[in-house]
């Protein structure tokens, strides 16, 4: 990230800095982007993805254009037109019109992790609901069917546990940070 992008995305950032702001290393920053872009990858998500989403969690507005995108990450605008629709999708970012442009922003929110949890939440009840008839279609007391049940009850106790973690989470949030 470049002093003279990170300026183009919010006008007058340098001359707000303050001692509390120092100048940034914009090489740091570009580790960092791709340091934790490897650990998403390592965790499931797509490589474009995971480096769109750790360059736009990196920036100070939390949201940044295609053409800013491919320049800090030095990508072509259709790597990150697939990378945006796949974060879409996951509820990890979403999409803004600029008024009175037909250019869109892409954002990233504090409560990103948050809301992709939540999201597989819906993910986990299909397969609950898919696990529930393998279990009858194979026989609960088959070696086949304890084993989809098994399954079905980890994952029937990990919506349980997501729904109070989340409950959780949203007190210690506001604890932490102040209502959203």
């Amino acid at each position: 990230m470049t002093e003279r992008a990170d300026r183009a995305e919010r006008p007058g950032a340098a001359a707000r800095r303050t001692a509390a702001q120092p100048e940034r290393d914009p090489e740091a920053v570009s580790r960092f982007v791709e340091r934790f872009a490897a650990q998403l990858v390592e965790a499931g998500v797509p490589r474009m993805p995971a480096r769109v989403f750790a360059a736009l969690l990196a920036s100070d507005a939390g949201t940044l254009t295609s053409a800013e995108l491919g320049e800090r990450l030095r990508v072509s605008p259709a790597a990150v037109s697939g990378a945006v629709r796949y974060l879409a999708q996951v509820h990890m970012v979403s999409r803004e019109r600029e008024p009175g442009s037909r250019r869109e922003r892409y954002r990233v929110h504090g409560d990103q992790w948050y809301e992709a949890l939540t999201s597989r939440e819906a993910v986990i009840k299909r397969w609950e609901h898919a696990l529930r008839e393998g279990v009858d279609s194979l026989g609960a007391t088959t070696p086949a069917g304890r084993r989809l049940a098994e399954t079905l009850a980890f994952f029937e106790f990990v919506d349980t546990e997501i729904v109070a973690m989340m409950v959780r989470w949203r007190a210690r949030r506001e604890e932490l940070f102040g209502s959203p």
